[in-house]
Parts: structure tokens; C-alpha cells; sequence
């Protein structure tokens, strides 16, 4: 089984790669939801914020929350400390249950600053200028320019990726192209 990981910075469009292979028949795990699951069930997050206003109808609210910790590297660091390690061990999980196909993909935001870069055997990389990556997260998410910037710098830059994956796709065109460009990787 050839164990793929898809990254990328904010907005370069994982998601939309990963409904182009999944439209093809490959397994695909999504990080952040998985991520997203663990952070609603998490105890000791509640405990290491519970003195900061995370909470919407007492359960966490990931905007609160990714608002703290984006402006306080420190409180990032806890926050990763506690998901990341979940986070891998979900991924295992998800390798041993599909175990008998050929390709899974595991798209994974930050696989380089959680340097998880060694559990796959090939890495993909969506790219996408910055100004483009900029106008589709303030879209997506309603952010401020500001704050979209924010969270775009958290980020390992994306030309110091480039280096350290086996396939690049551009996606600065169309879903067609995108699509093509993955037809012609796999």
C-alpha cells in the first residue's frame, strides 16, 4: 500500500483534490476533521483553556479557540502538543483498516511543522500563489485581511516545501486543470 499524504497551506485547495481522488475511488482522511474530532472530545483542552473564552454553548469553539492561539505562539504549542499525537495515532488507525488498497491519501495541512512527513511514502503538495490563497480564505472563512495573513504566516512557507515533496500541483487555474494535473500523477 502506497501511503500518500496530500499538503498544503491554507486555501491551496487539499479539498478539493481530496473530492477529485474519492470521486476516483481512493481512501481518503482529512487531518482537520479528524482534528476536529478530537478537539470536541478533548478533556485536557477543556482543562489547559478552561480561564479563556473557547466556549460557545459549552463546547469548544474552534473560531475562539484558533483566534487565542494564533495570537499566542505559546498557547499554539499547547494546543499542538495535545491534538498532534491523537491526530498520528488516528492516522495509524486509518492505514491499518485499509491495509489491502493499493494508494490512501491522508491530507495533512501541517506535515512538515508536525513533522509527520515520515509516516508516508509519497508526498503531494497543492500550491497556490499567496494573493490567491489570501482572497479564497477571507472568502471562505469571513476573516480580515489581517488575520487571514496571520494564519497564512503560522505556516511553514510554501516555497520551503517545494523541495521536500515528490509531486507539485498547481492550483492556481481551474478544477478541470486540477483534475488533470491529478490524472496525469496517478
Amino acid at each position: 500500500m502506497r501511503k500518500i499524504a496530500i499538503t498544503g497551506n491554507i486555501a491551496s485547495g487539499k479539498s478539493a483534490v481530496e473530492d477529485i481522488l474519492k470521486a476516483k475511488g481512493y481512501k481518503v482522511l482529512d487531518s482537520d476533521i479528524v482534528g476536529h474530532e478530537v478537539l470536541e472530545k478533548s478533556e485536557e483542552v477543556r482543562e489547559v483553556f478552561k480561564n479563556y473564552d473557547i466556549f460557545e454553548n459549552k463546547t469548544i469553539s474552534r473560531e475562539k479557540l484558533g483566534k487565542i492561539v494564533f495570537a499566542d505562539k505559546t498557547l499554539l504549542k499547547k494546543l499542538e502538543d495535545i491534538l498532534h499525537p491523537q491526530i498520528k495515532e488516528k492516522i495509524n488507525e486509518f492505514f491499518k483498516q485499509n491495509s489491502g488498497e493499493k494508494a490512501v491519501f491522508v491530507s495533512i495541512p501541517l506535515l512538515f511543522e508536525t513533522n509527520m512527513q515520515d509516516m508516508f511514502d509519497e508526498i503531494l503538495l497543492v500550491a497556490a500563489d499567496e494573493n490567491i490563497r489570501l482572497n479564497r480564505v477571507m472568502a471562505r472563512n469571513g476573516y480580515s485581511k489581517e488575520y487571514a495573513l496571520k494564519r497564512i504566516k503560522s505556516q511553514m512557507p510554501q516555497d520551503e516545501k517545494l523541495a521536500r515533496v515528490d509531486f507539485i500541483i498547481d492550483n492556481n487555474t481551474t478544477v478541470q486543470e486540477l483534475e488533470n494535473q491529478i490524472n496525469t500523477i496517478f
